[in-house]
């Protein structure tokens, strides 16, 4: 059977679900390798991660025309029915025929005998929903079940959520989960200039305003082609980064000639963008747990023509840091977190993540933020930041470490023109959402100074 949008996205969930990988690289090589169209590539990513924004609203769907044991049901059986129905409810301009027929075809080919039981449960599928004959939780009756089902949430998230938040909020949140998010690049401004980077690519076809909020940023609304395949980012002039993210290192605000640790550099996006807002002068030292993330820091620093950066391997919420000194002029703690805030990018995280494994984050959390404490000289300033948006990981987490550190202050007042007021909270954190501030990823920062 030829490799199509329809077979490759069962295949790239199937080796999502077997290994934990996220859907983005394992998308982007199946791209690269690809010899899709344009429109066949277009198809491929929509199926691949509107399957995972709406995949309890689907298992849901098919549990309830399943009269077997849903859980014993072959994996790539469930991709199968996940995809098609994925289409059938949610895409327009595909033939309900269309996809039935190649959902068979697919499953006799890999799971032979099967094909009844996926044409008899598509065909209902589509039956009962034309006829308006399923029964949906409702919103006001049942909320959990409701927001769980139909915006297709895990209930744990959606109880904390209405918790903290309340109806309107959650409602609004899980909404916006479910979108496409933008694609914002961040300039490098140490190679070119914001206006010099949009005018290449749009004189390349490319759809490009500017950020409202980060002044490095730019808005992407068409491609011609993948903007990983310009001339363009290999040169190193440009970034993908969310623009939320983009406004964390104009928090740090770092000025040339500074010592800055970033404590947990990962690959390197935040860490480049602070030396080129230090014009690549003064010292940063990239502290991350896993040497092949700091490879990646290097290759891209090499790309982006900066020299400041110095990696080392080691574990940030131990104190066996060989080669730190305690007097940096400021800490970056992007501390690894839940990742709530950015399930518009990453949705497996929503099917992956146990309401168990949270306080296990907080633990993390404060081992991190204690050790980065001891590393800042007096005067320096510490920023906290994660891509999550529940308290325990966010303000919570930093008052109780405020009440411990008395020689720390929160900075309220950020004078910095890159931090819109909308971004700042009543308390003077740092906070955006995806159904907020343009539709950014959820980030929550706080600056605090060491007295």
């Amino acid at each position: 059977m030829k490799q199509t949008p329809r077979s490759l996205a069962v295949d790239l969930l199937d080796r999502i679900d077997r290994t934990g990988a996220f859907a983005e690289p394992l998308l982007n090589a199946c791209l690269d390798d690809s010899l899709l169209n344009t429109q066949d590539r277009h198809l491929l990513t929509s199926l691949v991660y509107g399957t995972l924004r709406m995949r309890g609203h689907l298992d849901w769907l098919i549990q309830k025309l399943y009269k077997g044991n849903f859980s014993f049901m072959q994996e790539g059986i469930r991709n199968i029915l996940r995809t098609a129905l994925y289409q059938f409810l949610f895409m327009d301009r595909i033939p309900i025929f269309a996809l039935v027929d190649e959902a068979v075809e697919l499953t006799k080919l890999r799971y032979p005998g099967r094909e009844k039981l996926v044409n008899a449960l598509l065909r209902n599928a589509v039956r009962k929903t034309k006829s308006e004959d399923l029964a949906y939780p409702d919103l006001y009756k049942n909320p959990v079940e409701h927001l769980s089902i139909v915006h297709s949430h895990p209930s744990w998230l959606v109880r904390r959520w209405l918790n903290i938040y309340g109806m309107e909020r959650t409602l609004s949140l899980c909404k916006a989960n479910n979108k496409v998010p933008p694609v914002t690049i961040r300039v490098n401004l140490l190679r070119t200039t914001r206006s010099a980077l949009k005018e290449l690519l749009e004189h390349d076809g490319f759809a490009v305003s500017e950020c409202v909020f980060s002044p490095d940023g730019l808005l992407v609304t068409a491609q011609p082609r993948s903007l990983r395949s310009t001339n363009a980012i290999e040169q190193g002039l440009f970034i993908l980064q969310d623009e939320a993210s983009q406004l964390i290192s104009h928090l740090v605000a770092p000025a040339e000639g500074e010592k800055v640790l970033d404590l947990c550099c990962g690959s390197g996006v935040k860490t480049t963008h602070l030396a080129a807002l230090m014009n690549n002068k003064g010292l940063i030292r990239a502290v991350d747990i896993y040497q092949a993330k700091l490879e990646s820091l290097n290759r891209l620093s090499a790309k982006m023509g900066i020299s400041i950066i110095k990696t080392l391997q080691a574990d940030a919420s131990t104190k066996q840091n060989e080669g730190l000194l305690d007097n940096f002029d400021c800490v970056l703690v992007d501390a690894p977190c839940s990742g709530l805030g950015t399930l518009r990018r990453n949705p497996e995280i929503k099917w992956r993540l146990q309401q168990r494994e949270l306080p296990s984050y907080k633990r993390i959390q404060e081992l991190i933020l204690n050790r980065a404490a001891a590393l800042l000289r007096h005067g320096g300033r510490l920023v906290y930041s994660t891509c999550t948006l529940l308290p325990e990981e966010n303000d919570l987490l930093i008052r109780n470490f405020l009440s411990g550190h008395r020689d720390f202050s929160q900075v309220t007042s950020h004078n910095t023109k890159a931090i819109a007021s909308v971004c700042i909270d009543e308390d003077g954190f740092f906070r955006t959402a995806p159904d907020q501030h343009g539709g950014m990823d959820g980030f929550f920062a706080a600056v605090l100074i060491k007295d």
